[in-house]
């Protein structure tokens, strides 16, 4: 009777260990599998990341806000004609020099708003290689070693059932909880390119007030937002850097669970910085 109840036992806290494993293997794999995505997908292009809607917004851009802007340059070109002329005593003071400077700066606010699609996509070029740079000197990887699993599954086998059931349950609460916050952290990178959507459609606007000098503000803060935008990215890339460092610090060995919810807060940790790097970017470029 005992041999039978050992071994019923011994069946027990084989599929505990194994479901234990099995939930650690699985949260690591789904870390491993939203960080790998923040990679790939923070250094990609507006073009890149999803080519159907970058097209969807280069016609609504060109085709309805472009006319726009052109009405809003016309109006800004003909005003900064009135105040070159008020400027010089109604033409008391006569210089053909002033119409000379209306015609380049107006020359150069056209051009500016017929290139807007290539200047905005410039400065995410630019960007995209900073990350993309950033990501071969950022070397991290939150994978968990074999050395680590064999030394965790060795302490679980020293385990009783009793602690066994309190550990599988606990990882299970973990498992869940970082399922949700790489959803959180999936969420957070894709809301950065619709941001970059969403300004990219709207480009003209801000670009056809380069032609006067109060209003060309607005200009050099749209161009400040974008590149604020673009080196989030890099900013990104810092905090995955710093979240895999700090993985690599958790060991499996002694404290299973203390283990399992450090590495809870860490990722809690990860998806805070990240909703931070816009901000981040915004204020170190001065961008509002």
């Amino acid at each position: 009777m005992d041999s039978i109840l050992q071994q019923i036992t011994d069946w027990l806290r084989e599929m505990l260990i194994s479901g234990i494993m099995d939930n650690v293997n699985g949260t690591f794999d789904n870390v491993n599998s939203k960080v790998a995505d923040i990679t790939s997908e923070v250094s990609a292009t507006p073009a890149s990341f999803e080519p159907g809607i970058f097209s969807m917004i280069q016609n609504l851009s060109e085709n309805v806000i472009m006319p726009i802007a052109g009405i809003l340059l016309t109006f800004i070109a003909c005003y900064e004609l009135i105040q070159l002329v008020i400027g010089h005593n109604n033409l008391a003071n006569f210089e053909t020099f002033i119409f000379w400077k209306w015609i380049f700066k107006t020359f150069i606010a056209v051009t500016l708003i017929t290139h807007t699609m290539d200047i905005t996509m410039a400065v995410f070029d630019v960007a995209g290689h900073v990350v993309q740079q950033s990501g071969g000197l950022i070397a991290g990887s939150t994978a968990i070693d074999a050395s680590a699993l064999a030394s965790m599954e060795a302490t679980l086998m020293a385990m009783e059932t009793g602690p066994l059931f309190s550990v599988l349950l606990q990882t299970v609460i973990v498992k869940f909880l970082i399922y949700v916050l790489s959803t959180i952290i999936f969420v957070i990178v894709y809301a950065r390119m619709i941001e970059i959507y969403m300004m990219v459609s709207l480009a003209p606007i801000p670009f056809a007030t380069f032609g006067n000098r109060e209003q060309s503000m607005m200009g050099q803060n749209y161009l400040r937002s974008l590149f604020a935008v673009g080196l989030q990215g890099f900013l990104i890339m810092v905090c995955i850097g710093i979240y895999a460092v700090l993985i690599q610090r958790v060991t499996f060995s002694s404290d299973i669970v203390g283990s399992l919810w450090g590495v809870m807060g860490y990722t809690v940790l990860l998806a805070f910085t990240l909703f931070k790097t816009g901000s981040v970017a915004k204020s170190i470029l001065h961008a509002h």
